[in-house]
């Protein structure tokens, strides 16, 4: 994706923690549509399928309920689908320039697949409800299906829902599965390089991510339709009491399945994650997300085994902001995994800033006296100080350069046994001289 390298501007470290924001923003929008597109859109062909067998009004009206509430229109799929994950990939461009990852191909191809996929589900939405027109026209006139018209319009209309929604499904389920695989690499960007595509996809740490938004998919799925059906849009459906209590039935116990694995898939999940992704913050914000999902799990139960309907509101907003929860402690993951990556992108920003206001042109700079003055109170080459020894880092930025320079412009706390390193104050001239300094004095003085 060399065009989309190409649009890339350079980037300081405020303007990279911002775009780990906008990045948080944006998927608070798309995970949760998406997942229950995908969950309503299934939940719509098993039903319909059921209904084919059985013959019942009440999977026919819930399969159609489905597909009609739960993707909205095709305007809100066009923004929360399309445009929020070509967002994702146009922010992930810009925080992992230069990185030589294949993250960006990745979700180009699954930008591309959920693109075509939402498509399919619209499609399969408006043929859905066409076929339903042709049979009330057909229960209302036996004679016109003698008519050859009607009868080809009517089997287009047929062929094509089955064949839409199929497509959706395999779309859709790919695309997801790609788009959490490109996310996992991210989690793990400095602790897992997988051999290929299909490797990435079939490792267990890619695997545990997806099963885990499939439960979610589902449960979400489930609480939404808990919350339209007996709270937001109630007085606009006006169903029957028998269908009400059916869609209570199948809507708590797909919520209440799937909810009941995603627990025991985040404790492999984060038993994966390497010590050094591992923060405070993101173990808070796991916290978090367990307490709102228990809660939720007890209004499911006051909802479903008490008939107590008054508490789908709380249901919906608790779960939503349990997977709202997991969506910030996963961007706190990929902020600790590219955080030295980040500070590379932010030196070069710096450079690129010192050269066009004319800093360090002509200037000479003595890198030892410069290293004595800044550095030499803190760091020797043979023997621990404030920080660890020269001859115990340094061997790690052997010709990396300007990683070495990075960390100098903008340290971040790599060894929990020391504190951090202070910002010295260097300008990226200076930066580059002590770098250099440093790597020439470790290659003379192991010899």
């Amino acid at each position: 994706m060399e065009f989309l390298d190409n649009l890339v501007l350079p980037q300081s470290a405020e303007h990279i923690e911002l775009l780990h924001y906008m990045l948080t923003l944006i998927l608070f929008l798309f995970i949760p549509f998406i997942s229950v597109v995908f969950g309503g859109t299934i939940l719509s062909y098993l039903y319909k399928r059921k209904f084919n067998k059985e013959g019942k009004k009440e999977l026919l009206l819930f399969a159609k309920d489905t597909i009609k509430i739960l993707p909205v229109n095709s305007s809100v799929g066009l923004i929360l689908g399309v445009m929020t994950l070509l967002t994702v990939l146009l922010i992930l461009v810009q925080l992992l320039h230069k990185s030589g990852f294949p993250t960006i191909n990745d979700l180009a191809l699954s930008f591309f697949l959920v693109s075509v996929g939402l498509l399919f589900v619209y499609t399969y939405r408006l043929t859905f409800a066409l076929k339903l027109v042709f049979d009330s026209v057909k229960k209302e006139n036996p004679v016109i299906e003698s008519n050859d018209d009607f009868s080809s319009y009517y089997q287009n209309a047929s062929k094509l829902s089955g064949s839409a929604v199929k497509f959706a499904l395999v779309l859709l389920f790919l695309g997801m599965w790609i788009f959490i695989g490109a996310l996992t690499t991210v989690i793990y960007f400095d602790a897992w390089k997988p051999a290929s595509f299909f490797a990435t996809l079939f490792s267990a740490r890619v695997l545990i991510n997806f099963l885990i938004w499939i439960c979610i998919a589902f449960s979400l799925t489930g609480v939404t339709l808990l919350f339209l059906f007996l709270f937001w849009k109630k007085d606009e459906l006006k169903v029957s009491e028998d269908y009400k209590n059916f869609v209570v039935s199948v809507s708590a116990k797909l919520s209440l399945y799937f909810s009941l694995p995603i627990p025991i898939l985040l404790f492999f999940s984060i038993s994966l994650l390497p010590d050094s992704h591992l923060s405070g913050t993101l173990f808070a914000y796991l916290l978090i997300a367990m307490i709102l999902l228990f809660l939720s799990l007890n209004f499911l139960y006051l909802l479903y085994y008490k008939k107590q309907y008054n508490y789908a509101p709380y249901l919906f907003f608790t779960f939503l902001f349990s997977v709202l929860s997991l969506i910030v402690k996963d961007q706190i993951t990929i902020s600790n995994a590219t955080k030295y990556h980040s500070v590379l992108l932010s030196t070069e920003y710096d450079k690129i800033l010192a050269e066009l206001r004319g800093e360090g042109k002509g200037e000479v700079i003595n890198a030892a006296e410069l290293y004595q003055v800044r550095c030499g109170a803190c760091h020797k080459f043979d023997q621990k100080l404030v920080g660890p020894a020269h001859f115990d880092v340094l061997p790690k930025y052997e010709g990396k350069e300007a990683q070495l320079v990075a960390f100098i412009r903008n340290p971040v706390k790599v060894d929990p046994a020391y504190p951090p390193m202070p910002n010295p104050g260097l300008k990226p001239a200076e930066a580059e001289a002590v770098a250099k300094y440093l790597l020439e004095e470790y290659q003379r003085l192991k010899r």
